[in-house]
């Protein structure tokens, strides 16, 4: 009855197949031991444990606050959203090795465990607001290896659907489902600065501050320059004192009026002569003061004219930039990339499974994903071979963590066999070599 049970299974379209499983000395995500090399080089989750308060108050813990709290980022950073995986992951050789402790000879947290870890002590007392500051001490820990010339802020919101009943949930018109409307925070490499839940039905600016300041804090120090961009929902004049205040260049998206349309007026005529097959694109200058301003900006205007089209598309962008109005729009546009990384949070580490009943709850997964998410980023701007530099999260989750091993076991060594597919051995060394040349974190 036990070798019926346990035994291999048999394919009936060969005979001479046998499956069999073995949790325990077979991982599907070796590659994460990359991911714990860099980890370790910049002292990241270690750190960030210890900023921790300790809620338990029982004596009978299996695993410690850094144990539980490796296990909550690498399982996001493989993939596995819901802490209902660590059933399964709890055995993998893989994952009690990046967990440490404990887990390495026995087991790796239960779902329970790794459940009561973030609704009942990541959730409690001091726990949120430090975690949501752990973004920013990890790329501090970044820029020391990697000095910053200047910096580039994006600020953007997004969508997280839900599909339960969950506190803060709430039907939102513009993305037409019912959500959760986090908003983010970029740098120029793609890191998230900052991150916060909001209800459903928020605005796309509202609660900036709550996410804009505390890294404006962060560098104000800094002697370098730095820049602000965002869309039309952003076009406050309270977010432009702010940003004149503390030194920043911004440009911000301008919703068109009559005023505005009024100043382009002469660019609005279609252009004499054949229209070509390429876009034809004017731009204009001009000092602009809405009711609501305190004083005159500067806003540029780009009116874009096209094959086909019987009006032209116009744009407007309020700056205190002092560059050619070309540059201005070109430096405008490649906010677009914040765009892209929000896709990337959301299909490569799924920052959108935000399943818990209590908005509190889910706001702690939240800085959990975010922070998967930038140890993630970090390793492909830092480690990556510039032939794979290219590659997008989803793409190194794929092809890199989700590296199949065989774990042999020896007096004094544990040995990881990888599967030699989309990443070699040559490919996996250079990753590892260049984590090791990176200056190691001061203790």
């Amino acid at each position: 009855m036990g070798e019926a049970r346990n035994g291999p299974l048999r394919l009936t379209f060969d005979s001479r197949l046998k499956l069999e499983f073995h949790g325990a000395k077979i991982t599907t995500d070796a590659g994460l031991l990359a991911h714990r090399e860099l980890d370790e080089r910049l002292a990241l989750t270690a750190s960030a444990a210890e900023r921790l308060t300790e809620t338990r108050t029982g004596k009978n813990t299996q695993h410690s606050m850094l144990a539980l709290f490796r296990q909550g980022i690498y399982g996001r950073l493989a993939g596995y959203e819901d802490t209902n995986d660590a059933d399964y992951l709890r055995i993998d050789p893989a994952m009690r090795r990046l967990v440490g402790g404990r887990a390495e000879k026995r087991l790796a947290a239960s779902a329970s465990e790794m459940g009561r870890f973030e609704t009942e002590f990541l959730a409690t007392d001091e726990n949120p607001d430090t975690l949501a500051r752990m973004s920013g001490s990890w790329i501090d820990a970044v820029h020391a290896c990697a000095p910053l010339n200047h910096l580039v802020l994006d600020m953007d919101s997004s969508e997280s659907p839900t599909y339960g009943d969950q506190e803060g949930s709430i039907y939102n018109t513009y993305f037409g489902c019912t959500c959760y409307h986090p908003l983010f925070c970029f740098n120029q490499f793609g890191d998230v600065e900052g991150a916060l839940l909001r209800e459903g039905n928020a605005h796309s600016a509202r609660d900036w501050g709550d996410v804009l300041e505390p890294i404006v804090d962060r560098y104000r120090s800094r002697k370098i320059e730095r820049f602000f961009r965002a869309d039309a929902a952003f076009a406050d004049p309270a977010i432009y004192r702010y940003l004149e205040q503390e030194g920043y260049r911004y440009a911000i998206r301008l919703p068109g009026n009559k005023v505005l349309y009024r100043a382009v007026e002469h660019l609005l005529k279609r252009p004499v002569g054949r229209p070509s097959r390429e876009p034809k694109v004017f731009y204009h200058s001009f000092r602009y003061r809405a009711g609501s301003w305190h004083e005159d900006r500067r806003v540029v205007a780009k009116v874009e004219w096209r094959l086909g089209r019987l009006f032209p598309q116009v744009g407007f962008i309020v700056t205190n930039l002092t560059w050619w109005s070309k540059n201005v729009v070109g430096f405008y546009n490649q906010r677009g990339t914040a765009e892209q990384w929000i896709k990337e949070g959301k299909h490569a580490i799924k920052w959108t499974r935000l399943s818990c009943r209590e908005f509190k709850d889910n706001a702690v997964r939240l800085q959990l994903f975010v922070l998967a998410y930038n140890l993630a980023n970090f390793l492909r701007r830092l480690a990556l071979p510039r032939s794979i530099r290219h590659w997008s999260l989803t793409t190194l989750r794929e092809k890199l963590i989700k590296i199949g091993a065989k774990v042999v076991r020896h007096s004094r060594y544990v040995i990881f066999q990888l599967a030699e597919v989309a990443v070699p051995r040559k490919l996996f060394a250079a990753i590892l070599g260049r984590i090791q040349q990176l200056a190691p974190a001061p203790t």
